[in-house]
């Protein structure tokens, strides 16, 4: 297994390992992108070489900001979803994003993992704020955000997606 990302450190819940991309992530993270609706709050079903695109971009992100998605892998080392701060051209500021590959859902996966990342992001990274840009329709993405402790401050125009809606997260001082 090939790390991509030399400088992503690994992370560790109760249940999860967060750990930088590899090669052979590609097939979940491809099939993923490639669905057209799971891949919806993402912008959208891609071709697979637009996805791959985008699999690189993740990969180059960490290099432009020093952050960015991690693998999230259960207790038996499957990857089960991705989980990171994310900040591209256009974004209003930092997000907090969760996703999981399909069959992972309902677990409380994505609560731990983003609850892991957004102490990181506070604790190690020193961020004042982040956020979480949910599609409109997407309740279970808001679900996790309410169980983070974000709530929904407003509606805009998000640059991939159209219309969303921006959660902001408790700051470090609010923050469990």
């Amino acid at each position: 297994m090939t790390v991509l990302v030399a400088h992503c450190p690994t992370l560790h819940s109760a249940r999860l390992t967060l750990r930088s991309p590899t090669q052979a992530d590609f097939e979940p993270i491809g099939a993923f992108l490639t669905d057209p609706i799971r891949s919806v709050g993402f912008g959208g079903q891609l071709d697979i070489n637009d996805a791959w695109r985008w699999f690189a971009s993740m990969i180059g992100h960490w290099s432009i900001r020093g952050y960015g998605f991690w693998i999230a892998e259960d207790a038996q080392g499957a990857p089960i979803g991705m989980v990171g701060i994310w900040n591209p051209l256009g974004w209003p500021e930092p997000e907090l994003a969760w996703v999981l590959f399909a069959g992972h859902e309902g677990k409380g996966y994505a609560t731990e993992a983003a609850l892991t990342v957004r102490n990181y992001a506070y604790q190690t990274l020193g961020m004042p704020a982040l956020t979480s840009n949910i599609m409109p329709h997407n309740e279970a993405s808001k679900a996790v955000a309410r169980r983070l402790g974000a709530t929904m401050e407003r509606i805009y125009d998000n640059p991939s997606v159209g219309t969303d809606e921006l959660w902001r997260h408790p700051g470090p001082e609010g923050a469990a």
